[in-house]
């Protein structure tokens, strides 16, 4: 559909910003922006709700303290919060983008573009629930891109066409650097939506401020010298909080390089294929052609996937399995015995955590989320809290799962999925999916239910209902709509 023929023969990053230039809202197709749009809602629920926790609370006071008064909204952060001494006084909220009833009296917190994104980047990734894509390809477009668009949004008082425009191009130029590396950039020790974030953040932001495809170009080129993000902590026994950073940092990084970029600064155009680029540097099986194939005519977009469950993706297929045979036959956790799952190697070697420090590291951990799912409701958030770290049921459940590496599964995040139960039955299914992923969409009704789940902590749920309907109906604002 899109014409790139004039791209032949430029480089990867060229065509990209070539591409995300030229795109139009008119010609993107209705399920397109369906995904799109459910993603940006999806994404503001998860900051608000990732804003009340604890780990939040360093992210949201240090955009407080070197934000300034700017423009742009940190969800979920009330502006009379108290803050530390020598913080800047809280900004006072003006008129803003949107309407509606404040989530806290005062209004929320506002500060620079930069410092928003990184807040908001982190909450969205504070609880595990933000999107991804399927297949995994180490790459979230949530609290990556949602950030940075909103915060150029208000920046810029763009309209919701505008924002919807941005976030489409910024995805499809995302996933495919995500599936250009194979997902291989964690087998290195990366953390790879760390990498792959400022890339798409970059583009998201640039075009809300109206980078042609050259400056777009330069942005990418600066973006890849702010990819950061290691897994140390998965193997160091602390440091989980670390995790949510990646996801912020890679935000903020976008808005940075789009912004100097729109300054004249420049970066390398090989930036994603060339000598010491992004694939040679932080992939151990990268795909340079993956970058721009079927580039306007395969939507990547309809590739988000949703997580059912606030724990890492890995997760969500064995937990689904296993809460619908307990179901099914009528049992619960006390009566299962034993638990083996047949899975990818990744699994084996990146998420079998037996003694998680603090629940950030037990949301990483398959075994102790599907230890967790046998004795509470791992759709809730409020599941995953700190007692759960001293359920002994809990912990000896944990024990009691073994992982084995196995081939010739459907995908990354199916396992084959094996429960002894203290009767002597066996039950055995494949765990092959979940609520979420583009094969099984939400509903309608099930993404109005999570996004005023995860908001009824902050907002009340009239002010929570009100944002919604306008965030459902994006393309018809004036302005980006925010509390």
């Amino acid at each position: 559909m899109r014409d790139v023929a004039a791209d032949n023969g430029a480089s990867a990053s060229r065509q990209l910003a070539g591409f995300a230039a030229r795109l139009r809202y008119e010609e993107i197709p209705v399920a397109v922006l369906e995904r799109a749009r459910a993603c940006i809602i999806d994404t503001l629920a998860c900051c608000v709700h990732g804003a009340s926790l604890p780990w939040s609370a360093a992210t949201a006071a240090y955009a407080r303290r070197y934000g300034g008064n700017g423009p742009c909204t940190l969800f979920g952060v009330p502006a009379a919060c108290s803050i530390r001494s020598g913080d800047p006084a809280p900004a006072t909220p003006g008129s803003g983008v949107g309407s509606g009833a404040p989530a806290h009296a005062g209004g929320a917190a506002r500060v620079g573009a930069p410092a928003a994104a990184l807040a908001n980047g982190a909450a969205a990734h504070a609880f595990e629930q933000d999107s991804l894509r399927f297949p995994g390809a180490g790459v979230h477009p949530g609290a990556t891109l949602v950030p940075a668009l909103v915060a150029a949004c208000q920046e810029t008082g763009a309209n919701g066409r505008q924002a919807l425009t941005a976030f489409v191009a910024a995805c499809e130029v995302l996933f495919r650097i995500g599936a250009a590396t194979h997902h291989s950039s964690e087998k290195l020790g990366f953390h790879a939506p760390g990498l792959t974030g400022p890339y798409g953040a970059a583009i998201a932001a640039g075009l809300i401020h109206g980078l042609d495809a050259d400056c777009l170009t330069q942005a990418l080129g600066i973006a890849g010298s702010l990819s950061a993000g290691l897994l140390a902590f998965t193997k160091a026994g602390n440091g989980a909080m670390v995790k949510r950073l990646h996801l912020g940092r890679a935000s903020e990084a976008g808005v940075v390089a789009a912004a100097l970029a729109g300054e004249g600064y420049e970066g390398p155009d090989t930036i994603l294929e060339g000598r010491y680029g992004f694939l040679e540097t932080y992939c151990s099986d990268g795909e340079p052609g993956l970058l721009t194939r079927d580039l306007g005519d395969a939507w990547e977009t309809l590739k988000i996937c949703f997580k059912r469950y606030p724990c890492h993706v890995t997760a969500q297929a064995p937990i689904q399995a296993l809460r619908g045979l307990m179901a099914q036959h009528g049992f619960g956790g006390a009566d299962i015995d034993a638990v083996a799952l047949g899975c990818s190697e990744k699994i084996v070697s990146h998420h079998d955590i037996r003694a998680p420090a603090d629940i950030m590291a037990a949301q990483y951990s398959v075994p102790f989320c599907v230890a967790l799912a046998q004795f509470r409701d791992p759709e809730d958030p409020a599941a995953f809290d700190a007692d759960a770290l001293r359920d002994t049921a809990i912990r000896q459940a944990c024990e009691r799962i073994t992982l084995t590496a196995q081939t010739g599964l459907p995908s990354a995040w199916s396992a084959n999925l094996t429960l002894r139960l203290r009767d002597g039955r066996t039950l055995t299914t494949l765990a092959d999916g979940f609520l979420g992923l583009p094969s099984q969409p939400l509903s309608a009704e099930d993404q109005r239910r999570r996004f005023l789940l995860r908001t009824s902590g902050s907002i009340d749920a009239g002010t929570a209902g009100g944002w919604y309907e306008r965030l459902q109906d994006l393309e018809n604002q004036a302005a980006f709509p925010v509390i």
